[in-house]
């Protein structure tokens, strides 16, 4: 069966482009030009895959992906004006598998489709499996003061809750069940966003200042530590 693709884009002309081009690869397309009509059909239908513009009208393409994920878990790519990191983390944070910046060369939003696609269930089937390890273990990780739950998904310092995101979460986690081994970049990429993310790895950098400013900085420790040249490490407390 076709995958079926919706594309949320307000300009009706970049939209029939895309539309075209998806339906010459074998897509089944449906479309909408608002945020609002776009969170009805994405919550009343399932799609194995949505392209979502940021800036729409009635309501802005952030929101539908914040809203619809509190109800599924549709694949999501994000299609944007803006290029700033921090642009890019806000979608990556709200639940977008991926995104590209406009404009875009259509073979390339193909590919990311591709990708996309090509390993949803494969990260279902991930999901699931850690999700299995997770129950099977105690459950916490510890750093000082710091305690790391992953059962409830909360993160602690002497008592007093860190909210983190669900990426920072995961990326705290990582660093703390490699304690005194360096990972690189590009291994805490793929374990963070997936090894079919194929965005900047500069992307990792803001979560890890991130965690700094919401642990060593708040809590005046030094627990994430740069290695020049290497990556990031967590060492012994």
């Amino acid at each position: 069966m076709e995958p079926v693709i919706l594309i949320v884009e307000d300009e009706e002309k970049l939209a029939r482009f895309i539309e075209l081009e998806l339906v010459h690869e074998g897509y089944v397309v449906k479309k909408a030009a608002d945020g609002r009509s776009a969170l009805d059909l994405a919550l009343s239908e399932d799609f194995d895959l949505i392209l979502l513009d940021i800036m729409l009208p009635e309501l802005n393409g952030l929101e539908v992906l914040r809203r619809l994920h509190n109800e599924k878990q549709t694949p999501v790519i994000l299609l944007t004006a803006r290029d700033s990191v921090m642009d890019k983390v806000s979608g990556l944070d709200a639940g977008a598998v991926d995104y590209i910046t406009k404009p875009f060369a259509i073979e390339e939003l193909l590919a990311r489709i591709r990708v996309a696609l090509k390993f949803r269930h494969a990260q279902t089937a991930a999901e699931e499996s850690a999700a299995a390890d997770a129950a099977s273990r105690s459950g916490t990780l510890s750093w000082g003061s710091l305690v790391l739950d992953e059962k409830g998904r909360k993160v602690t310092y002497g008592g007093q809750e860190i909210v983190l995101t669900n990426r920072e979460f995961l990326m705290l986690r990582i660093l703390l069940e490699n304690r005194d081994i360096v990972l690189s970049r590009d291994t805490l990429l793929d374990r963070v966003c997936g090894y079919d993310y194929i965005g900047e790895t500069n992307i990792v950098d803001v979560y890890i200042r991130h965690l700094r400013t919401k642990i060593d900085e708040a809590f005046g420790v030094r627990m994430i530590q740069t290695v020049r040249g290497a990556g990031y490490v967590i060492r012994g407390e």
